[in-house]
C-alpha cells in the first residue's frame, strides 16, 4: 500500500500538484536505503533537495555605511535654484511707465496695421486647411472601412 502511495505522490509531484507536507514524505521516503529497483533513480534527486535544505551560507556579509550623496546633491541643487531665481529676476523699478508714454501714436498705429494685415494671412491659411480636412475624412473612410 506505501508503494502505491509513493508512486501516486511521484505523479503528483511531477505534475507540480504535491503539498509541503507530501513532498516531505518523498524526500523521507527516498532517504531511506531500501528503495524498489523501479524507483532508484528519483532517489538522488530527493537526496539532494534534502542535503540543499540543510546547506547555509556562513560567510560573512560586508555592510557597506549608506551614504546619502543623493540627498545632499538635491538639496545643493535646490538651493542653487532658489539663488539663481531670487538673483535672475529683474528689479522692480518703483515707477511703473505707461506704453502710451514710451510709444508714439504714429507707433502704435503701424503696429496695429501690422497686426491686422498678419491676421488677414492667417484666415487665408486656414482657409486652405479646409481642403485637408476633408481629404481626412475621405481617407479615414477608406481605412476604417471592415
Amino acid at each position: 500500500m506505501e508503494l502505491d502511495n509513493i508512486e501516486k505522490l511521484l505523479e503528483k509531484y511531477f505534475e507540480a500538484a504535491t503539498t509541503v507536507a507530501e513532498e516531505e514524505t518523498l524526500r523521507t521516503y527516498f532517504s531511506q536505503e531500501s528503495v524498489p529497483t523501479h524507483l532508484e533513480q528519483y532517489a538522488p534527486m530527493f537526496q539532494y533537495f534534502s542535503n540543499a535544505k540543510e546547506e547555509r551560507f556562513t560567510k560573512q556579509v560586508p555592510l557597506k555605511p549608506r551614504r546619502n550623496y543623493i540627498k545632499w546633491v538635491s538639496v545643493a541643487a535646490v538651493g542653487v535654484l532658489l539663488i539663481g531665481l531670487y538673483f535672475g529676476q529683474p528689479s522692480k523699478s518703483s515707477d511703473p511707465t505707461d506704453l502710451a508714454e514710451v510709444y508714439t501714436q504714429a507707433e502704435i498705429e503701424s503696429a496695429q496695421e501690422a497686426l491686422a494685415m498678419l491676421g488677414v494671412n492667417f484666415q487665408k491659411g486656414t482657409a486652405q486647411l479646409s481642403h485637408l480636412e476633408e481629404f481626412e475624412k475621405t481617407t479615414n473612410k477608406f481605412l476604417t472601412k471592415e
